[in-house]
């Protein structure tokens, strides 16, 4: 059976492939009679599967988690795409290709290696360097962040995710730190890289991404605050007053308490980390949903739950500017090499070179 990708099927068309399943929900009908929804995926999105008949007997052949072989028909309900999936059976590991089902930021990690490298060397605070060191010179640590999602669903819910994130921030707070005289470069660097860190063990995903018991039980803020100290702890005079400041910016970058931030932003840096991580968020979730959408000729997407309301999908660029801004990542990454660092630029009026005007085109597409 060869693999069709979620990215791929087209309404009314027979699909018969293997996908790994996210999510298995038994409910019932209104007449009584037992269905199943199946989140199914792939590395190009997921899609959601149900099952009319036969649901018991299907039901104990599989578990979440487990690689699935279905016969069904692709439809379109209510503008989402969905399969209706008459056969299942369950796949050994053995017999699929891992890479076909976890999905992959689409940036060379190489690429994002080399930039956080380049993050790192570029602070200026001996006391924030060392800090940096101690998480990025770790392997065991680098292997974990180096894969983790950036979230479950909302944004960047790839392997590779929270280093894209965390890196997108880095470069934007190096943006507004040039704006505006007196601001903590080195500390809003260094908040931007390790804000999400809590993640590496809040979140599982060597199959379907889900949270572990210590991320349902804790959340990836307070793991991170303790992973911080921890580290902190082994720095020899690390000063009381910016380790304050730093675990400050951890526990309000959400911004809000409804938004699960022990505490709101008191600091300058503390407020452009919250508003700055916000912001990527969105534009990826938001970019995300649009490549999700089926192929059709409406210029309007389904509508989004989560933000509650269609988007546009036209940008009215110019043809030639209508270009995968995920090559411009790579660029970006290899001009960086080539500028002063952020204290260098400032003295030397630097405000024009190719990694800034990235960042303005990046900003103003939305």
């Amino acid at each position: 059976m060869s693999k069709v990708f979620v990215s791929n099927i087209k309404d009314r068309e027979q699909v018969n492939t293997v996908f790994l399943v996210k999510e298995k929900i038994m409910a019932m009908a209104k007449n009584g009679k037992p269905y199943m929804t199946l989140h199914l995926m792939d590395k190009s999105g997921d899609i959601e599967g149900r099952i009319w008949d036969n649901v018991d007997l299907i039901s104990g052949q599989f578990e979440k988690d487990d690689f699935v072989a279905i016969r069904s028909k692709a439809s379109v309900y209510l503008g989402k795409m969905q399969l209706i999936i008459n056969d299942l059976a369950k796949v050994a590991d053995a017999d699929v290709r891992l890479t076909d089902f976890l999905p992959e930021a689409d940036r060379d990690m190489e690429g994002m290696l080399s930039e956080l490298a380049l993050l790192v060397a570029s602070c200026s605070d001996e006391n924030l360097a060392k800090l940096l060191s101690a998480f990025f010179d770790d392997p065991s640590f680098m292997s974990l962040y180096r894969n983790a999602p950036a979230a479950k669903g909302m944004h960047h819910v790839y392997l590779g995710g929270l280093l894209e994130h965390s890196l997108a921030v880095a470069r934007l707070t190096e943006h507004i730190a040039l704006q505006y005289p007196g601001v903590n470069r080195d500390i809003l660097v260094t908040g931007a890289l390790l804000h999400d860190v809590g993640k590496v063990r809040e979140m599982s995903y060597l199959r379907s991404f889900d949270y572990t018991d210590e991320g349902k039980l804790l959340g990836h803020i307070t793991i991170g605050v303790e992973m911080i100290q921890e580290r902190i702890a082994g720095i020899a005079g690390f000063p009381n007053e910016l380790a304050m400041l730093l675990k400050h910016m951890i526990l309000s970058h959400h911004g809000q308490y409804e938004f699960g931030s022990p505490k709101r932003p008191k600091t300058v840096e503390a407020t452009i980390l919250n508003y700055l991580d916000d912001l990527d968020s969105k534009i990826n979730g938001i970019r995300t949903h649009i490549r999700k959408e089926p192929a059709n000729h409406t210029r309007w997407t389904a509508y989004h739950r989560l933000y509650d309301r269609y988007f546009y999908k036209e940008t009215y660029l110019p043809e030639e500017e209508r270009q995968d801004t995920d090559a411009d990542y790579v660029t970006a990454s290899q001009e960086r090499e080539d500028l002063p660092s952020v204290k260098e630029a400032e003295r030397k009026g630097f405000h024009n070179s190719p990694f800034d005007k990235l960042q303005n085109k990046n900003l103003d597409l939305f």
